[in-house]
This record gives C-alpha cells, sequence and structure tokens, in this order.
C-alpha cells in the first residue's frame, strides 16, 4: 500500500484558487463621464451653430463660411515648384513658380515688375475695383457740370429766365437736391391741382436733358404748404403733395430718362417746411429732384 506524502495516511489537500476580473471601476469609474462629456461638447457645438444662424445676416454667414473653406492651389495645374526632382526654377531665379511661370494662373497675382507685360484687368480707372468714394467724387463732378449745364440753358431762354430764382441746386448726403421753389406771385402747379404749368414744365425738360447724361438714380419728393382743404377726404395735402411728385416723374420720362432710374417717388405734405417759422408760407410748396449718389463696386 502507497503511503501518503510526508508520511502520512491522509489523502492530499486539493486548493482551488479563483480569479476574479473586475472591470475599471465598475459604475463607479470615469468611462461613461468621457463619452457623457463627447455628448455635451457636441450638442453645445450644435446649439451654438443655431444662435449664429439666427444672430447673423447672410453677408456675415457668407464671410463665416469663406472663412472656414479651405484654399487649395493644384501645384501641377499653376506650376509652383514644378513636378518632380529639380523641376522647379534655379535657386537664383526671381519668380520661381515652375518652368512655365509665363503661362501660371499666379504669375499677374505673385509678381511685381516695373514693366508688366499684357492687359491689366480690373485695376484701370474703368476697372471693377473702383471703390464708393472715388465714384462720389466723379459724382459730385458730375452734378457741378449739371448745374452749369442748365442754368446756362435757362439764361439762354427769355422766356423761362425769369424761372432761374425758382430753381435752387443743394448738395446734400444722398446727392444733388434740385428744388423748384414756388413764392407769393408763382406757382409751378395750378392751384390745389397736380397740372404743371406750361413753363415750370418747359424747366422740368431742362433739368431732364441735364439728368439724361448721367446713370445716378433719381429721388422725387413733393411738398406744399399747411393751407388746409375744404373736405379733406376729397383732396389733401398728402395726396396734393404725391401727385405733384408723380407729375414731375412723368414729365421726366417725358423727357427721355428711363423708368429704371426712377428710385423713389414721395409725397411728404406740409411736413417738412421750407420756412419752418410760417408753415403757410408759399415757398413751402415745391418739389425736389434729387440725384442719388451711386453705389460702389463692393458695397454702399
Amino acid at each position: 500500500m502507497a503511503k501518503a506524502p510526508h508520511g502520512k495516511n491522509e489523502p492530499p489537500k486539493i486548493v482551488i484558487v479563483k480569479k476574479i476580473t473586475m472591470v475599471a471601476g465598475g459604475h463607479h469609474g470615469g468611462a461613461w463621464k468621457v463619452a457623457y462629456a463627447d455628448f455635451v461638447t457636441a450638442m453645445m457645438a450644435f446649439f451654438l451653430l443655431l444662435w449664429l444662424l439666427g444672430a447673423t445676416t447672410e453677408k456675415q454667414r457668407k464671410g463665416i463660411a469663406d472663412y472656414f473653406a479651405p484654399t487649395l492651389i493644384d501645384k501641377k495645374r499653376v506650376g509652383i515648384g514644378g513636378n518632380g526632382m529639380f523641376g522647379g526654377e534655379s535657386l537664383t531665379s526671381k519668380e520661381k513658380i515652375g518652368p512655365k511661370a509665363g503661362t501660371s494662373d499666379l504669375h499677374a497675382l505673385a509678381l511685381v515688375t516695373a514693366d508688366p507685360v499684357g492687359e491689366a484687368k480690373g485695376f484701370g480707372k474703368k476697372g471693377s475695383l473702383r471703390s464708393a468714394s472715388a465714384i462720389a467724387k466723379e459724382d459730385v463732378k458730375n452734378f457741378a457740370k449739371l448745374r452749369q449745364q442748365v442754368m446756362q440753358k435757362i439764361a439762354a431762354q427769355r422766356e423761362l429766365a425769369k424761372l432761374a430764382k425758382h430753381i435752387r441746386f443743394t448738395m446734400t448726403p444722398d446727392g444733388m437736391r434740385i428744388d423748384l421753389v414756388d413764392d407769393a406771385d408763382y406757382s409751378m402747379f395750378a392751384v390745389g391741382t397736380t397740372a404743371l404749368a406750361t413753363d415750370a414744365s418747359a424747366l422740368i425738360g431742362l433739368v431732364a436733358q441735364g439728368i439724361r447724361e448721367t446713370q445716378n438714380p433719381i429721388m422725387i419728393r413733393g411738398y406744399t404748404d399747411s393751407l388746409p382743404y375744404g373736405d379733406p377726404r376729397a383732396m389733401n395735402n398728402w395726396m396734393l403733395s404725391s401727385g405733384r411728385a408723380e407729375a414731375t416723374r412723368r414729365r421726366l420720362a417725358l423727357g427721355g430718362i428711363p423708368e429704371a432710374r426712377f428710385n423713389r417717388i414721395e409725397g411728404v405734405a406740409d411736413r417738412e417746411p421750407m420756412i419752418a417759422d410760417n408753415p403757410q408760407d408759399p415757398r413751402n410748396r415745391r418739389v425736389a429732384i434729387t440725384l442719388l449718389y451711386r453705389a460702389g463696386s463692393f458695397g454702399q
């Protein structure tokens, strides 16, 4: 009979080893916190995007989109650095835009030369990069020329020379305003109507001849004095001022002014008197023809 180890007649002891694998931290760990933080960050970015869409204009949104838009350059097409080993210009080259610099798309933009060769586009006096201030200066010059021409034509016609004191030229922030003003002895329109007097119609025709040579938008405003009507439901100063502004527009159109150039036609009744101390003064009856400044190519 075999004996048990250690000289004892006992069965060997069986030792059971249990290995327990613990998930890092269990429900008290940090893995879910990372996922939650990613979710909150994504939601914050989403709501920030919604806020930007609601709080910005279309022009601002386009600017933001252009800022983040990647600008990629096809180096093989434009010739930057050449193609392959030593494919570019030499180290002593002043251009360094590839072996075909003359045909490169970036040649006119990347190089500054004393004697440029080829056609200059967009940089001349009549190019597309004219600013609003440059156009405004040109408008002022044209306005002065127009004023001189109209006054010379009025002075040359005996029947209209007496109306010279009824036309006034004034520079305003919007452009040049041409006022046709009444007084106690003369009215451009028949009293209480929108019918132009014969000589007033001829005067507006002379103005139309000068305006026709310009490209500026036109605004016409009618004004009245504060004398009331017996029945304001049948006729009132609002109707009269807007009607006289429209009659002036029709006369200018008859003189060759295209319809597209009329920017605004309005009547303001007696709300903006020229003689503020006396709203019933006949000089408050007038029509203002304003040649508006033109907008620049890239904004107002």
